[in-house]
């Protein structure tokens, strides 16, 4: 570039007014932006967040104990204790996930033979403690519970894909 052109250049401001220019432009387009606390984005039927453990529609909770998850888990985060039943089946006495170990790989709810075991839309399950990261029986039931809709949803959505 020859020395007028860059004196030019500089004195008449070209990259300050091309800089305005694209900044002018985006401002008139629409938001890419949402408002989270308000506004929530599309999740994809196969996104995995919070755990949760499923029933069957009489009420009879899915899990067989077979223990797939627990030897699948590539961080050791599950833990499962069996007991037989009295018409001869097993289920769960105890099932526990270290939330804090979990990777959510989906490894353990791609093994259920069942569909007990779910990863679900829940991503806003922050907590003042790590003990609360501890989830038994219970509060895994609970999820299922409280998501069961929106999880059978998911689960009908990417059935053609599995």
């Amino acid at each position: 570039m020859s020395f007028l052109d860059r004196v030019a250049r500089d004195w008449l401001l070209t990259e300050l007014f091309a800089g305005m220019a694209i900044t002018f432009r985006y401002m008139l387009k629409p938001k890419a932006t949402i408002n989270y606390p308000f506004e929530k984005c599309l999740l994809s039927p196969r996104f995995r967040g919070e755990h949760a453990l499923r029933r069957y529609p009489n009420g009879e909770e899915r899990c067989i104990a077979c223990k797939l998850c627990e030897a699948i888990c590539p961080a050791q985060a599950i833990t499962i204790e069996a007991e037989p039943r009295e018409d001869g089946s097993r289920r769960t006495r105890r099932y526990d996930i270290d939330m804090t170990k979990c990777i959510y790989c989906g490894f353990c709810q791609e093994s259920c033979p069942v569909d007990a075991i779910v990863e679900g839309p829940n991503f806003e399950y922050a907590t003042e403690t790590r003990a609360e990261l501890m989830y038994d029986k219970a509060k895994l039931l609970s999820n299922g519970e409280r998501w069961e809709p929106e999880l059978a949803a998911r689960i009908a959505a990417d059935a053609p894909y599995r």
